[in-house]
């Protein structure tokens, strides 16, 4: 038996031989009694079970029984009509002969019915006791047998029908060996349609009408293709929903048994709750922030505790709680202990050292007074990161430090909104929570190295939370409520401000931070690193000892730069050369002086920034300032005839950029609209090509400073004649021949006496930052101030 049970009917096609037998016309009445189908079709040579239940289809069952009469089956169009009309049935029905009949327990009867001939309803022709209809006969037009095509259509039905039984469940797997055991064409066709299910119940009457068995069979088989896919998609469905629902009863059996341990330690979400509500209640926060926090506990203790947004909700809680809100730790004020304090731990920087002495000055009249925010810029390895630290241990505050350099994400500062999944707070609000205190020193390092892409601007961000007007109410996305930063001393770092966004550069004070001079980094070699390297490597004073003479060769020889960075790592190199003589048991000097360095660090590095004397004609030392601090640069010149007679031309190599190939080409024009400065014609000098070089051509270089080098460079080139020694220039030009300042000079000042420099050009106006700087960086130089580019050609020839 096969089929799956309908409204009305169970379909049961019963094998009955393998051929599909006909009625004559002589035993064909003209009016067939009708029985009503629903959801069941009856095809030609098959045999099928269909329960009646209703009273005129009963009365017809067992009339036609009695008097061995053939009766018509046509399928409702409506299976709910329970007394169908002719417009409620099918146009096509088939001619059927009552094998068997059985009573059924609830008063109803199953006839096992034949199929025979098909047939048209022309009319219903009585409606009592039972529908009658006048019928016409349709003949089957049969395949040809010698088509090589219904041998094709026949194996392709019997493989996606075996397919299909295979895939179907109510369907029994006996079917595929009755079907494969079918040889007659038509049978197969009928047998299959009877069998198998479609997704449109129309699909079956259409194959029914068909009396061209040939396009039957193609009807046929694409009904199967269409129900083998459908089957297809709804057995993946199911795996998947299968596989969901394993895991979500997994998940739900262990979060029982979970829940239960936690019952039977006292560990239950009502516990988890109270201890939640004790913690917010220990909290120095205000009235509104109280408020969000009881409604988002509501919100929590409404949730699932096995639903994700569970766990989101408790992160955000447990976030919120851990926050020190208004919890400060008490400043101390001792204004000559932080002024000990800083004198410790950092050589010089007197200028950050006075703005942290006058803030504890202020806080000690005035309590309520908003932090400061300092900008340290300045080159690498002058102490601008480790200084924070040393302001809150003077303070006694808490210290948080939080590396800016390389950021591209606004998140990354205000956070991420928590419904997002791994949303996290920024980076400001969580250096807070992670200190527990809100007025810590906070130092936000490398703030001139952030980028921004897609994803924001975090310069941008950073407004809000460096602007003192705006900091009370800082609002993080993550923490969705606002939180006052203002008690918070912020400190950042720099090398260069050309790269911070200006509003953000105008919201900060801004303290230069500049390089030291040799003196000053033996008293910080002495004072603090030779100390902290003995410390960092195991050894004590009589382990090591450097005298001064080799510290002035380190820091000459072997470093070059504006702070002490590497002269650190020097010292630590010496160190641990030390550690292994003392380990291996190897003779070592009581002092190491400068004969010892070679043994100890190597040969001495060369550098390139020795003032070279200015020996020849068309060499001119020149200043630079760089993000590492200052730099000596030498602009040569060179002079040669024209060929061909042609017109003279200026070539620049030495990696120049934009800006000093303006300045280049500005000097140029200068020096061809006033020859006389060579002690030249025009003609003279018309014919004459000039080539400007910059040694290190590796190394980019840009800037304006160099404008009066350059013009000094070309005359000396033109005239033969070589400048002063030891003299270096620093200043931007214009065509009508004046001398503009120039910034970094202090930095530039360092590099000159690193150099041996003894005289500094440059221009009057910078005569006030000459002023401003402290003695003890320009003992030994003498500077000359000059308005006009005549000033300086006739300074550098004089003698």
């Amino acid at each position: 038996m096969f089929g799956p049970a309908r409204a009305e009917v169970s379909i049961i096609p019963v094998m009955q031989g393998d051929m599909v037998t006909m009625l004559g016309d002589s035993e064909l009445p003209d009016a067939l009694p009708i029985l009503a189908l629903r959801n069941t079709v009856l095809f030609p040579g098959t045999v099928i079970p269909v329960t009646v239940g209703r009273e005129k289809s009963m009365k017809l069952i067992k009339e036609a029984e009695k008097d061995g009469k053939l009766i018509g089956t046509v399928p409702q169009k409506d299976a709910f009509i329970e007394d169908p009309v002719k417009e409620d049935l099918y146009e096509y029905g088939t001619v059927a002969k009552i094998v068997k009949t059985i009573e059924m327990p609830d008063g109803s009867i199953t006839a096992i019915l034949q199929g025979y001939n098909r047939f048209r309803v022309e009319a219903i022709v009585e409606y009592a006791p039972y529908l009658l209809g006048r019928v016409q006969y349709l003949k089957e037009i049969p395949a040809d047998k010698s088509d090589p095509d219904i041998k094709a259509i026949s194996d392709n039905i019997k493989d996606v029908a075996a397919k299909i039984l295979k895939m179907s469940v109510n369907l029994p797997k006996e079917a595929i060996m009755a079907i494969s055991g079918i040889d007659n064409f038509e049978f197969l066709i009928n047998f299959v349609s009877a069998t198998i299910d479609v997704e449109e119940y129309a699909d079956k009457l259409q194959l029914l009408s068909l009396g061209d068995l040939k396009a039957r069979s193609l009807k046929l088989l694409e009904l199967l293709n269409k129900q083998l896919e459908l089957l297809k998609i709804k057995e993946d469905i199911n795996q998947k929903v299968k596989s969901e629902i394993d895991q979500q009863q997994r998940e739900y059996y262990l979060n029982n048994q979970l829940r239960t341990i936690q019952e039977e330690l006292g560990m239950d979400e009502a516990e988890e709750f109270r201890s939640l509500r004790q913690r917010a209640s220990k909290k120095n926060w205000s009235k509104e922030t109280a408020d969000i926090f009881e409604k988002e506990m509501q919100k929590l203790e409404r949730s699932n505790p096995n639903s994700p947004d569970y766990n989101i909700q408790l992160n955000y809680l447990t976030f919120m709680l851990d926050l020190p809100w208004n919890d400060v730790t008490k400043d101390n004020l001792d204004i000559k202990h932080a002024q000990k304090v800083l004198d410790k731990d950092h050589y010089g920087l007197e200028q950050v050292k006075d703005r942290i002495v006058e803030y504890l000055a202020v806080m000690k009249l005035r309590q309520d007074m908003k932090s400061p925010i300092l900008c340290l810029y300045g080159p690498p390895g002058v102490g601008k990161t480790s200084l924070g630290k040393s302001v809150a241990r003077a303070l006694g505050r808490k210290y948080v430090r939080i590396s800016l350099g390389g950021l591209h994400d606004e998140a990354e500062i205000r956070g991420h909104r928590k419904t997002y999944i791994g949303a996290l707070p920024g980076r400001i609000i969580n250096g807070i929570a992670r200190c527990g205190s809100s007025n810590p020193v906070m130092v936000l390092d490398e703030v001139d190295k952030i980028s921004s892409d897609f994803k924001g601007d975090p310069s941008s961000a950073l407004l809000e939370v460096l602007d003192p007007e705006q900091n009370t109410t800082f609002h993080d996305n993550y923490l969705d409520v606002d939180y006052d930063l203002s008690k918070v001393l912020f400190i950042t770092t720099a090398n260069t401000i050309s790269t911070i966004h200006p509003a953000l550069r105008d919201r900060m004070e801004m303290i230069n931070v500049s390089g030291y001079l040799a003196e000053e980094k033996i008293a910080i070699a002495t004072g603090y690193l030779i100390p902290k390297e003995l410390k960092a490597h195991g050894l004590t004073s009589k382990d090591l000892k450097i005298s001064k003479g080799a510290l002035v060769s380190i820091i000459n020889d072997y470093t070059r730069e504006s702070g002490v960075r590497n002269l650190e790592k020097q010292i630590a190199k010496i160190a641990r050369v030390t550690a292994k003589k003392i380990a291996l048991g190897q003779e070592r000097p009581a002092r190491i002086e400068k004969s010892h360095l070679k043994e100890y660090l190597g040969l001495p590095v060369a550098f390139h920034d020795k003032q070279e004397g200015n020996e020849a004609p068309g060499v001119v030392t020149g200043l630079a300032w760089t993000e590492v601090g200052g730099e000596i640069l030498f602009v040569e010149c060179s002079v040669s005839e024209a060929t061909g007679g042609a017109h003279g031309v200026l070539s620049m190599t030495g990696n120049l950029g934009d800006v000093m190939k303006e300045s280049a080409t500005i000097a140029y024009q200068y020096v061809k609209a006033h020859p006389q400065l060579a002690r030249m014609t025009a003609e003279e000098f018309a014919k004459k090509d000039i080539h400007i070089h910059v040694p290190e051509g590796a190394t980019p270089k840009d800037g304006p400073s160099a404008g009066i080098t350059m013009v000094s460079a070309m005359v000396s080139a033109l005239r033969g004649e070589k400048v002063r020694s030891h003299i270096a220039m620093t200043g931007e030009m214009t065509l009508r021949g004046r001398v503009l300042p120039v910034g970094g000079i202090k930095e530039k000042i360092l590099a000159a006496k690193r150099a041996g420099v003894d005289t500094i050009v440059l221009s009057k106006e910078n005569r006030r930052d000459i002023e401003d700087i402290k003695s003890i960086y320009t003992d030994g130089l003498s500077f000359v101030y000059v308005d006009k580019i005549d000033d300086v050609i006739k300074y550098i020839f004089e003698n």
